[in-house]
């Protein structure tokens, strides 16, 4: 289903010229699988996942959820962690066995590798691991692109509304992905507060953007878009919370349901307004002749007005 938390944003909806999507668990189906753990200065691969799997396993992030998916396969046991720390949009913090410890992408790591760099040009999501000092490993992983994503951007495309992508993922796998969708216009490498003034960015250019997220990184961008709206299973609280409306069943399909709706809404409300307008004055002008009498008022001109404009609003229901 489809929850909508005002009928301003059925209104709006239909004004909307450019629809902004996030990548990770929105465009893609948000799960991953882990294709490759490399590992550098000394340590092993198996040294690299643990120390990955251990921090991942405080997030619920469909990245983390991998990682500690690859984990429990090659039966790698999770180590505890102290001093946990999430640090928006760059990764995770935390001590282990009283080793300071990150994983996340370049900015909270501070250093890269060829090896790297050949990874994310082949498409793929690159989460790196390291000490306070040096790099210790890398570790690669893939998303399937959602089959509804490439129907909605095409039904986008065809109602000549542009799409846009947003995410923190690098350059190489947002490249990858928006030729692949053939998306008008990408932007990687973004925190949450990017997120947020691309969004003022695109209104001012588009007057009208919508959003479409799922995490806690989209929020900001969700609420300052015209109409905010979330995946509601995978997607996260806040998100759900700040979004304007939330699709249950995480289905990309219900966002072209949505325009029609308020497309047949707005309709059917001004049809509903100009027949209220023309039967009301109508019958006040006929009135002073005598053609319009006391019953003919009431059965028409109130009850009988008030009923066809009720069953004009039951066609709205018809929408699928």
């Amino acid at each position: 289903g489809t929850l909508i938390k005002g009928g301003i944003y059925v209104e709006e909806i239909r004004n909307v010229k450019a629809m902004v999507f996030d990548k990770t668990g929105t465009l893609t189906e948000g799960r991953l699988e882990v294709t490759d753990v490399v590992a550098f200065n000394g340590k092993s691969e198996e040294d690299v996942l643990e120390i990955a799997a251990s921090l991942e396993s405080k997030s619920k992030h469909p990245i983390a959820q991998a990682i500690v998916r690859k984990a429990e396969e090659r039966r790698i046991k999770i180590k505890s962690i102290s001093k946990f720390e999430s640090i928006t949009g760059k990764g995770l913090k935390g001590e282990v066995n009283g080793e300071v410890f990150y994983v996340g992408n370049r900015e909270l790591i501070g250093e890269t590798h060829s090896k790297i760099d050949e990874l994310q040009n082949e498409g793929k999501t690159v989460v790196l691991v390291g000490t306070t000092n040096q790099l210790i490993g890398a570790i690669a992983m893939r998303d399937k692109i959602r089959r509804e994503s490439f129907v909605l951007i095409r039904e986008l495309k065809r109602r000549n509304i542009k799409t846009v992508m947003l995410t923190g993922d690098n350059y190489g796998v947002a490249e990858a992905i928006a030729k692949e969708l053939e998306i008008d216009e990408f932007y990687a490498n973004l925190l949450p507060e990017d997120k947020s003034k691309k969004i003022d960015q695109l209104l001012k250019k588009y007057e009208h953007v919508a959003m479409v997220g799922d995490g806690v990184n989209d929020a900001p961008a969700l609420a300052k878009a015209s109409v905010g709206i979330a995946m509601g299973a995978i997607g996260s609280d806040i998100a759900i919370e700040t979004a304007d409306i939330a699709l249950m069943r995480d289905d990309l399909s219900k966002v072209n349901y949505l325009i029609d709706l308020s497309n047949k809404t707005m309709s059917v409300v001004n049809q509903n307004v100009l027949a209220s307008i023309l039967v009301k004055g109508s019958f006040a002008i006929l009135t002073f002749p005598g053609i319009i009498t006391l019953w003919l008022a009431v059965a028409v001109g109130d009850m009988g007005l008030s009923l066809a404009v009720i069953l004009n609003a039951l066609r709205i229901g018809r929408v699928k």
